[in-house]
């Protein structure tokens, strides 16, 4: 018998550890998948595509392929082993029926089923299967297919054999069910496309086939990627100018994890590290990240001095100068991911610093004594880094503010507010100063504060820090908000936790929100993360009729407001807004800052890699990408006639 026929046989039925029922997910779906708006509907299809992956990184699986249905339904079908279908010994069901209907039971709990595994925390097809109307799962195995059906998490049909295959593999259908997902049950392409694209850089060689047949949707791509991350970091840097053709990559294989590194610099001034573990995108980093960027300070120094590009008395490079222009992928793999939080959003494993440590400093100080001519203008580029640094600090010590409360050091234009609490506090940036003269007269001046802005900010997308720091709008809001930018940034000093974006709601107003996000992104992460950036949602328009008046904030909203006084006699009066310069004080409050009435839209960061692509595309200075993005985009552009 070959190897590959004793893992199958191996992976059976004992090897599915049940830990406990299924009941709460239906009650409390949140904890589970996140949310139960579009993110956590998507989520449903990423935790059926993992068990596809799990079975691709135990060497059995070479193509996956996700369809959307006509009905909107999903099915994932993969060319694996084919899940246990024999009985269980502890629950005398078939095994395939404890994956679907018992949470926390899967290969994944020490069962030997797998040596390293990805989805959320092994819940995936039980959590899927609870918060469907429906699910079939189809099995090749043994020679023969079976099939299962289930609704509402419940087994509905018993395991069957259908049919004969010499194949294996496993073939989920799954329909989301409307009563957990209110807000939409409806999937976006380019959402998944992002995920499974992503799926496939980081498991080089597998295969995945995306395909939509709805109608006027129908799309068919292929994910496939024999380079692995090193083509995700040349995608990553597609529409910026790299500064060494060749992308640096390394992996090391230990007995129970596996590391691999990407990486390339790029004329840019931000830096993109986007790590890794297990496929799971470990947003808030972890010990594998702190690994990586402590060798690649060291190395980078280290070799500066050594070729004498640093001189002896030059200070040593930081953090921030070495990372400048660069991305890189830190994919690590390990058979026991320790990680905190539900989310898994931050690795814990402390061996995995050491280990990713040491990988750095042998192969990228190799890569730079090998590559002469590349190695001196990544360390070039360094050291200009921290000239501007330098520059950079010395422009933020005029910004600096003595104390949160001293407020003869708060910004000219600045209106504050007298509240000291920053959680009841909150700030207007407002577009012009007639907008900002309304929002004063207007506002709530115990916890509103409003700082107008003239014109449009800088485009920090295509400047270093020193240069930022000298624009006067950027140094007001950094003044007013107090909590410091880049590595000095400190959320406890934040005066304000509603930070919010007052533009005018046409293409003006589009592009100044467009540039503050782009600053708060490159330059004040932990804003958007923490979930303190806001955008106003003022009125498009004012209908009167005799005493009456209403405000719509769409064009859809006022077409049915319109409808329902069509059959009332009398005159209706309508203004479209094209700025808020256009309201008096009365007018912004009522509709744009009473919070008892207004919308703030809440500026989330759901991707890095794909918030870092758009910003590139929409900001930086190649024209082409921008030119592609608006002729793809432009039917869902409204045209203010």
């Amino acid at each position: 018998m070959s190897t590959e026929q004793k893992e199958i046989k191996n992976y059976d039925a004992e090897q599915i550890q049940v830990l406990e029922g299924l009941e709460a997910v239906r009650k409390r779906p949140g904890m589970y998948i996140g949310s139960t708006g579009p993110r956590g509907l998507h989520h449903l299809v990423y935790e059926v595509v993992d068990n596809s992956i799990d079975e691709a990184l135990a060497g059995f699986c070479k193509i996956i392929n996700v369809t959307i249905q006509k009905d909107n339904s999903i099915v994932v079908e993969d060319d694996g082993r084919g899940m246990p279908v024999d009985i269980h010994p502890k629950m005398g069901i078939p095994a395939v029926e404890v994956i679907h209907t018992v949470l926390h039971a899967g290969g994944k709990f020490g069962g030997g089923g797998y040596k390293v595994s990805g989805g959320l925390h092994g819940v995936g097809a039980s959590v899927v299967n609870a918060l469907s109307t429906r699910m079939e799962v189809e099995i090749k195995r043994n020679g023969n297919i079976y099939k299962q059906a289930y609704e509402y998490g419940k087994t509905v049909t018993p395991l069957e054999i259908i049919g004969e295959s010499k194949k294996t593999g496993s073939k989920t259908t799954f329909w989301p069910d409307p009563e957990i997902f209110k807000e939409t049950t409806v999937y976006d392409f380019i959402t998944l496309e992002h995920r499974l694209r992503e799926m496939a850089f980081l498991n080089k060689g597998v295969k995945i086939v995306f395909k939509d047949e709805r109608d006027g949707k129908k799309r068919n791509e292929t994910y496939h990627y024999e380079g692995g991350i090193k083509e995700m970091v040349k995608y990553q840097n597609h529409n910026k100018d790299s500064l060494h053709n060749e992308v640096i990559y390394f992996e090391v294989k230990k007995e129970n994890c596996e590391v691999e590194v990407a990486m390339q610099y790029t004329t840019s001034y931000s830096e993109l590290i986007l790590g890794y573990a297990n496929n799971i995108n470990t947003t808030d980093g972890g010990t594998h990240i702190v690994g990586f960027k402590s060798s690649l300070t060291r190395v980078i120094n280290d070799y500066g001095k050594k070729s004498k590009i640093l001189k002896e008395n030059d200070d040593a490079l930081s953090g921030d100068d070495v990372r400048e222009g660069l991305t890189a992928v830190v994919s690590v793999k390990l058979s026991e991911p320790q990680f905190e939080g539900q989310t898994k959003a931050k690795l814990g494993n402390t061996e995995m610093r050491g280990i990713v440590e040491q990988a750095t400093n042998e192969n990228l100080m190799y890569f730079l004594e090998m590559n002469p001519a590349q190695a001196k203008a990544i360390v070039e580029k360094c050291v200009k880094a921290a000239r501007a640094r330098e520059a950079a600090r010395k422009a933020r010590d005029l910004t600096r503010r003595k104390g949160a409360l001293d407020s003869f050091s708060l910004p000219g234009k600045l209106a504050d507010c007298s509240e000291k609490d920053p959680k009841l506090s909150e700030i207007f940036l407002v577009e012009g100063d007639s907008a900002g003269g309304s929002a004063k007269d207007g506002r709530d001046r115990k916890r509103q504060a409003i700082l107008p802005l003239r014109g449009k900010i800088l485009n920090v997308e295509k400047a270093r820090l020193d240069k930022i720091l000298n624009s006067e709008e950027i140094k007001n809001m950094i003044t007013a908000f107090g909590c410091g930018i880049g590595e000095e940034f400190n959320e406890e000093k934040l005066r304000y936790h509603k930070i919010i974006i007052m533009t005018d709601a046409d293409v003006d107003g589009a592009h100044i929100r467009t540039l503050l996000l782009t600053f708060f992104y490159r330059y004040m992460k932990p804003l958007i993360e923490g979930g303190y950036v806001y955008a106003a949602q003022p009125p498009l328009f004012q209908v009167k009729k005799g005493k009456d008046m209403w405000y719509t904030y769409s064009d859809a909203e006022q077409e049915k407001l319109l409808a329902s006084l069509a059959d009332q006699p009398g005159k209706i009066d309508i203004q479209r807004y094209k700025g808020l310069g256009e309201m008096d004080a009365v007018q912004l409050w009522d509709t744009t800052m009473d919070y008892e009435h207004r919308t703030l839209v809440q500026i989330t960061l759901e991707d890095s890699s794909l918030a870092d692509e758009i910003f590139t595309t929409l900001m930086g200075d190649k024209v082409p990408p921008r030119k592609k993005f608006i002729e793809e985009n432009a039917e869902y552009a409204t045209i203010d006639a």
